[in-house]
């Protein structure tokens, strides 16, 4: 149980840190666009108290992980990433279904089917190179019930998991039941022979925590370059983190009209 919660917490702090700085690319012209969002602040005293401890935490473990893997040679991680990716797009297809958008589910089964077999697991993208099918982007729970029209809630900050909304914490349980990975992983019958209850479970966290890894790996600069450029560095990752969810609710708003629903946070550094 306590390497599960580690597993689960170290994924889940690097994604947050991630997105909330892979948000920082697109919050000029957020802001030329004149989108604004905003969420009622829960606790901040105690939020600000956590968010020094999760900061220092990523400078002490998660940012020398992932200078360590960008050791490795960048082919090596662009297909580890893009197969993360790929598994990662079989919970977007769930959301896809969920907000209605048949069209984006089509695409992303698409892509998979292709990258998994001609793309050798997805560690290379013919789909798009070849057969012209883009990837549209992620989407995870908390997207859908935003499409549906939920608010966010009040913002507050977990420790080790970083920033969320009351919204997204809901989006984040949901997404445990919609990923198809976790259910294969966590359902599998144990081979009484081997008596390893938790093989398949790991191979989870373990793709989970690559694909964060990676993730973070990308935005060593752009974090570098907010610690650096904010005079409140809890202010400046809140504003983030809410424009970048913001904005990725009004990609799915507007994917089913538009059918182009790019992931606008992407940063590639190498």
């Amino acid at each position: 149980m306590l390497r599960r919660f580690v597993y689960i917490t170290t994924f889940a702090f690097l994604l947050q840190i991630g997105s909330a700085v892979a948000g920082s690319t697109g919050s000029e012209s957020l802001k030329k666009s004149g989108s604004q969002s905003s969420a009622p602040e829960c606790f901040e005293g105690v939020s600000r108290a956590i968010f020094s401890i999760n900061h220092a935490l990523d400078k002490v473990v998660f940012e020398p992980v992932a200078k360590g893997y960008r050791t490795i040679p960048h082919p090596i991680r662009k297909g580890t990433g893009n197969a993360v990716d790929n598994l990662r797009s079989l919970l977007t297809f769930s959301n896809n279904i969920l907000q209605g958008n048949f069209s984006g589910a089509a695409n992303t089964a698409g892509r998979f089917v292709i990258n998994t077999t001609v793309g050798i697991l997805g560690i290379f993208d013919p789909a798009d190179n070849f057969f012209g099918l883009e990837d549209r982007g992620k989407e995870d729970f908390g997207q859908t019930i935003g499409y549906w029209g939920a608010s966010s809630g009040c913002y507050f900050v977990l420790p080790i998991l970083g920033p969320t909304t009351i919204r997204d914490s809901i989006g984040l349980v949901g997404n445990v039941f919609l990923d198809p990975v976790y259910q294969i992983t966590h359902n599998t019958e144990v081979n009484a022979g081997i008596g390893n209850q938790s093989y398949s479970e790991h191979n989870y966290y373990y793709y989970r925590g690559t694909g964060a890894v990676d993730f973070r790996a990308k935005n060593i600069e752009s974090f570098n370059t907010l610690e650096e450029t904010s005079i409140d560095l809890y202010a400046s990752v809140k504003s983030l983190y809410l424009q970048n969810r913001n904005k990725k609710i009004m990609n799915s708003q507007s994917s089913i009209k538009t059918q182009d629903d790019s992931d606008w946070e992407e940063i590639d550094t190498n």
